[in-house]
Parts: structure tokens; sequence; C-alpha cells
């Protein structure tokens, strides 16, 4: 049976990064003669021999891999039960990486099901292992079989990749979608980089970039051919494709994370020669620089290809730096960390030395270990892009966000575990008020009501205030400033023209383990908006979801006496140890 090995061929299919273009890696996979590679595994697992049958194609899609001389970072496909049962076989893959001249760093094990037999504290400390002599790791198969979502929590892997399977039904499948949703929360709770499978057509790239995937594989893109791709990006095909008008997706209030643009680093050991360089920079035009590492993995210098080039080829340049390390026309690396917005980063580009304004930026994990590079040209052109989409979103007349950024805020908070309040507030009778005062009046008095909003969230430093049409806006809080807001809010008479107006805040305290969503969230407080309206004066009551009680904080029903100060905040009983 191992013979057949020998008949494979294999095909490489790119990982593509929709937001830059990029391709940030290649999968290899199998392609037996005459047969499917279901059929080899099955005969494999009929002889016992399928942990030796999947090491074997590992180690033979590397001496593929070698044969076309890619550069770029290789996955490859191993089962869990493999490295549960015959780990110690797995150094064959480390001896083939060796032979090949590469490193565990540039290679990504994607472990596959079946799970269901595998008991998970052997698989976490088989992977541990790996990750120990530098693989990274990703989970493969996700939402389709039986991958358990605990393992992702468990493990952590670099990558998340969702079943071709999940793919197939977006976006007509309102259950689909609702699984890359959840998946893609999850994987920003464990800071694992989520990658589509069997993206076939344009709709499905569309939905998923609409809901956050940057990582995206399939036929569409790019399908898998017999050598792996000489080029790092894939020019055009991400913005033909997706819609420029879909609103851009991101949870964290601070922008996108500089991972968003990653792109492979193309690795050389610290002590690689001037000549080792220019080779590798001759033969791979695509190519804007080189990181050498140490044996850690971690970058010592930067080597900026025009640089270097200039230096290397001009009079005398080949005889001067032939032979001696490269390192003496490199620069320092300027590394950022997982965890750094792309504005963050475009500043370290634009405060950089004139003739390293260009230079890519190198991104490290928590131990230093070099993750991948970072074009400044992506950071420009992709801040662009976010300002532009940003200017679109707010407000014409009060220049406030929309609703897409109290969703973001609302999603950050929930998956960060916070405790936080969202109000909805807007004006009693505004109809009336247009229609006795006038159209500009009104609009006055929603620029006015705005720019009370924005005094309040400078002030009050957990506040995000959203205007999503009309006369109606969104406010996001911690419990601490809801008191404070309210007052800012409510207390100031207002008045359009001759006519006095009074408003009515609606507020619905929210936890990780009472809400799930920003549109749940929206849904619970449509019925709180209507009992604040259905008081005299301006207004505010609040709840919480899963209890019956409205606790009216200001405002009165129609004939009843005025209400004595509620005396915010009360000790809720049925949320020990919090006021609200």
């Amino acid at each position: 049976m191992l013979a057949l090995v020998d008949e494979v061929r294999f095909a490489f299919q790119p990982l593509i990064n929709i937001k830059t273009g990029a391709i940030v890696a290649v999968e290899a996979l199998a392609r037996p003669a005459g047969t499917h590679v279901h059929d080899l595994f099955r005969e494999a697992a009929r002889q016992r021999r399928l942990t030796e049958l999947d090491v074997e194609l590992a180690t033979a899609a590397l001496t593929s891999a070698a044969e076309h001389e890619s550069l770029l970072p290789l996955h490859l496909n191993i089962f869990g039960g493999t490295i549960i049962h015959d780990l110690p076989r797995l150094d064959l893959v480390r001896e083939k990486l060796r032979e090949i001249g590469r490193r565990e760093q540039e290679v990504t094990l994607e472990i596959g099901p079946p799970f269901a037999r595998l008991k998970p504290h052997q698989l976490l400390a088989g992977v541990e292992k790996l990750r120990a002599h530098g693989f990274q790791i990703s989970l493969d198969g996700v939402g389709e079989g039986d991958v358990p979502l605990t393992l992702i929590a468990d493990i952590g892997p670099a990558l998340v990749k969702l079943d071709r399977a999940v793919v197939e039904g977006l976006p007509d499948s309102s259950a689909r979608l609702a699984v890359v949703e959840s998946v893609r929360h999850l994987c920003e709770s464990t800071e694992s980089q989520l990658v589509a499978e069997g993206v076939e057509n344009e709709r499905q790239l569309t939905a998923l970039r609409r809901h956050g995937i940057r990582l995206v594989q399939g036929n569409l893109l790019a399908p898998a051919a017999r050598r792996p791709p000489t080029a790092s990006t894939v020019p055009g095909v991400a913005a033909e494709v997706t819609d420029p008008h879909g609103p851009a997706i991101s949870t964290l209030a601070t922008g996108p994370r500089v991972t968003e643009f990653l792109s492979p680093a193309t690795l050389l050991p610290i002590d690689a020669t001037a000549d080792k360089v220019r080779g590798v920079l001759a033969d791979h035009p695509e190519i804007s620089g080189v990181v050498l590492v140490d044996d850690q993995n971690r970058p010592r210098w930067t080597i900026d290809r025009n640089r270097f080039l200039l230096a290397v080829t001009g009079p005398y340049g080949h005889a001067l730096h032939a032979r001696r390390p490269a390192s003496r026309l490199a620069d320092e690396p300027r590394m950022v960390n997982t965890a750094t917005t792309a504005l963050e980063a475009l500043s370290l580009v634009t405060r950089s030395d004139q003739y390293r304004m260009y230079d890519d930026a190198i991104v490290v994990d928590e131990s230093g270990h070099c993750l991948g590079a970072v074009r400044a040209g992506d950071l420009i052109r992709g801040m662009a892009e976010l300002k532009v989409e940003e200017a679109a979103a707010l407000n014409p007349l009060t220049r406030l966000p929309g609703s897409d950024a109290i969703a973001r805020d609302v999603a950050r908070r929930i998956a960060a575990g916070d405790i936080f309040a969202v109000s909805w507030l807007d004006i009693d009778g505004f109809k009336a008020v247009n229609d006795t005062a006038g159209f500009s009046a009104g609009d006055d008095l929603i620029r006015a009501i705005g720019r009370s909003l924005t005094d309040a969230a400078t002030a009050l430093g957990s506040v995000q205030v959203g205007h999503v049409g009309g006369d109606d806006f969104l406010l996001v809080a911690d419990l601490d400033d809801l008191v404070a807001l309210a007052e800012m809010v409510l207390d100031p008479s207002r008045s359009a023209g001759e006519v006095d107006v009074s408003l009515s805040l609606a507020t619905l305290v929210c936890t990780h383990s009472t809400v799930t969503s920003y549109d749940e969230v929206s849904s619970k407080l449509a019925p709180l908006k209507q009992h604040a309206k259905s008081l005299i004066g301006s207004s505010w009551v609040m709840s919480r979801p899963g209890s019956d009680r409205v606790e009216v904080l200001r405002g009165r029903q129609a004939g009843a006496p005025p209400p004595t100060p509620p005396g915010f905040p009360t000790h809720d009983p049925e949320m020990p140890g919090h006021s609200w």
C-alpha cells in the first residue's frame, strides 16, 4: 500500500487574505492516480497502518513543494489520531524539513477529524509538543463532522478552518450565517484566525466579507494547481468580486488589527550570506524583503529588497559582500505584536526614517517568534479605505456613527464578558415638532441632542454613541456611567421653535450570559422603548433580559402623581453583587 504513495501527486491551493489580496500560505492536497485519497486512507485503516500513511503523505508533500522551490508557508494535513497514537513518527516530517532546507516555523499542521474517539488531554499534550518544535497548529473541518468547539477553546490554534459544507449554504441560509458568526466570535476569543474553505462563487465571498472573514480558500480565487503559486498576491481578484459598498466588519472599536494585513515573511537564518539572500531575491521578484531569524524564529534583522540589491550589484558590490553575512546590509526589524492595530502600525511606519518609510513591519507573537510581515503599502491603502468607509457611515446631520459602530461595540463587550448597558433615546412626538416648528427647527433639535451626546461620550470614557436614523440614538455605557449619562441627556430643557420637547430613554442591562448578539439586544430594547414613550415628560425606564421587572426612573403614567426620586442605583436581587 505504501508503494502507492509514490504514485500520489500533490496540488497546491493558496489561502488568500481578501483584504489585501495576499497569498498567506499554500495547502498541499494529495491527488492519488486513479483513485481518491479517501480510498487510500480506508485501505490503510484496514491494514492498521493509517498513521504510517498519514506521515508518508506529509513528507511526500514537502518533497513536492521543494521541487517547485516555493517559499510560501506550507499547510500539511494530519489526523488527530496520528498525534495521539504515533507522535514520534512525525519526527520524519522534521527530518524532511532539514533535508529540503526549511523550518518547522514555516509549516502549519492542519489537524483534522475524526475526533470522537480521541482523548482530548492526550491530543492537547501532543499539540503542545509540536508547538514546542515550532509548528503552527490549525484545526480543520470545523462546522461539519465531529470537531468539538471546546477543542478550539482548549487548543487555541493559530487558524481555524470553516468547512466547505458551511460555506455551501451561504448567503441564503440564515442558519449557516449564524454558524459563521458564532465561530468567528469564538476565534476572536482565542485569538485564532478564521479561514473559510470551498468558496466557489461571488455571493459566498461577499457574505463572508460582510461577516468579517478575511482569509478564504476556494476555486473562485485560486483553484488547486500542480505548481505552488510564485506570486505572493492575487492582483485585482479580491476587489472585483467583493462588494465595495458592504459594511466594514471589525469587532475592535479602535479599528482592525495589524494581523488582518498579514503576509508571509521570507525567513533565512541569521548567518545567511549575502549571496544566499541575493539568490532568493533574484529567483522571487515578488518578495519585498527578507527576515533574518535566530534558531528560535525570532527576528534579528530585516533586509529591504531595493537597498540590498543596490548595494550588492553596484561597483565591486559582489566582491565586497557575496560571502559575508547578509546582516552587514540589514536593519533592525520594526516589530509589532498581534494586538497592535493597523492604525498604530501605520503610525510606526510614518514615524520612521525617510529611507525606511516603506519597509515591512514584522509581526511577532507573545514569545517574540515571527508570524509574518505587513507591507507598508497595504497598511496605507487599507487605512485609507477604512477612513472612507467610516466617513460614509456617519449620519450627515449629526456626524455621529450609525448602527454598525454600536453593533461592533456590543459584540466586543459581549466577547469580553463585560456587564454593560445599551440605551435607546428618541424625541417624543417628533413628527408633531416638525409639523409645528418646521423641518429646519427639527434638524436643529437633532443636532443639539447629538452635540450633547458627543459631550457625554467625551466626558464619560465608557460611552459609545450612535445616530441610527431620524430622531433615534443608541448609547452603550458601563453601569458606573449610567446616572451621569442620563442626567447629561435628560436634565437640560429642550425646545424646537416655540415647542417644548421631552425625550424618552430606555435602558437594557446586559451581560454575556443574558444576551448573545446586537440583534438580540435590539429586539429586547423595542418594548422598553414603547414603555418609556407611554410616560409623561422626559422619561427613563430600565430592565434586563430574563426579568419582567421594568424600573421607572423618570416620567409618570397619565393621571399618576410625580414619582419620588428613585435613588438610583438600587440593589437588584436578581443580579447578586451588582447595582443598577
